[in-house]
């Protein structure tokens, strides 16, 4: 193998930038040849590239987002276009692609490596719901946004003794409400593994309330059935049930920006640089991750095939912390 190829797909993560830099270096310094895939699999769908040298990731350690660039592409999905994508790389002489990104970008990559290229990911979500690592490329910078988001917060509602209604992000796994309510201090954390009703929710600020709290917390989870939005639409129509004034903060894609934490920057390096040498030494169809505190590799076919789930020990202790 002379020549691989790596491009960054899906949501973009803080770390992302990091990750190619040590795979574009490691692979030099392992005597390949390094090609830039832009644009995500849409990129490569269309054949879009440039070929990487040292210099060329210089300076992009600290930087935020994909250098690369991404993007979601709904037509890679189907077998023609990622045979058509295999084809690209053939005919530039490729011989391994990297893939970072989270959910869906592994299952792109697990796509390719059944059809005979190999490939190995590398764990890259700020959502944290990619089995296979304990955590991903740019979740702790995503945690350090909302911390400080959260900090910001919790001074005005003191001031005006309000509860805020925080949305993060997540989608279907509640890593980082579960987190943020710890280090943040919530009242209330609500994520779609462990959902709560807004009469409950209303309950639970009226006891804190009681308890003389002069503000309260609570953190949801996007992608849970009660999100930002639905609990609004209630309290609109309910707020004699709270003793609160209630305010809510969509945190959005701020949790996406910024420069990488030195956690993501260390967890970015370590993985792209273990990537290169897993495609060297003839892996193929594996996900480069990060489990109790070491490099692990796991079948892409089991990354696809299992879902993540929420330690019960942690969610245990941010129930207990929030009493």
């Amino acid at each position: 193998m002379k020549y691989i190829a790596v491009v960054t797909s899906g949501g973009d993560a803080p770390g992302m930038n990091a990750a190619v830099r040590s795979v574009v270096r490691t692979g030099i310094d392992l005597g390949f040849k390094m090609f830039g895939v832009k644009r995500g699999f849409a990129g490569l769908l269309q054949n879009e590239g440039v070929e990487l040298g040292i210099r060329d990731v210089s300076g992009v350690l600290q930087s935020g987002g994909t250098f690369l660039g991404t993007a979601r592409c709904e037509e890679y999905k189907k077998l023609i276009a990622q045979k058509k994508c295999l084809t690209n790389l053939q005919n530039r002489g490729v011989e391994g692609l990297i893939v970072i990104g989270g959910d869906g970008s592994q299952k792109g990559a697990y796509a390719l490596h059944k059809l005979g290229l190999p490939v190995v990911g590398v764990a890259s979500t700020v959502d944290n719901d990619l089995y296979g690592s304990d955590i991903s490329i740019g979740a702790d910078t995503a945690l350090n946004t909302i911390i400080e988001s959260i900090d910001k917060i919790k001074t005005t509602a003191l001031s005006h003794q309000r509860a805020f209604l925080v949305e993060v992000m997540g989608r279907k796994y509640g890593y980082l409400a579960m987190i943020a309510g710890i280090a943040g201090g919530a009242e209330i954390v609500i994520t779609p593994e462990f959902e709560m009703e807004p009469e409950k929710i209303a309950a639970e600020l009226k006891k804190a309330y009681k308890k003389g709290k002069k503000y309260a917390l609570v953190i949801v989870t996007d992608g849970a059935k009660n999100n930002a939005q639905k609990i609004t639409t209630y309290f609109k129509e309910h707020s004699q049930e709270i003793d609160y004034e209630l305010r809510v903060t969509v945190l959005g894609h701020v949790q996406r920006g910024g420069s990488p934490s030195v956690f993501d920057r260390l967890l970015a390096t370590r993985l792209g640089g273990a990537a290169v040498k897993a495609l060297d030494e003839g892996e193929s169809g594996k996900l480069i991750g990060w489990i109790e505190g070491k490099v692990a590799l796991t079948s892409l076919k089991e990354v696809a095939q299992k879902r993540k789930v929420l330690d019960l020990n942690t969610w245990e202790l941010a129930k207990v912390l929030a009493r």
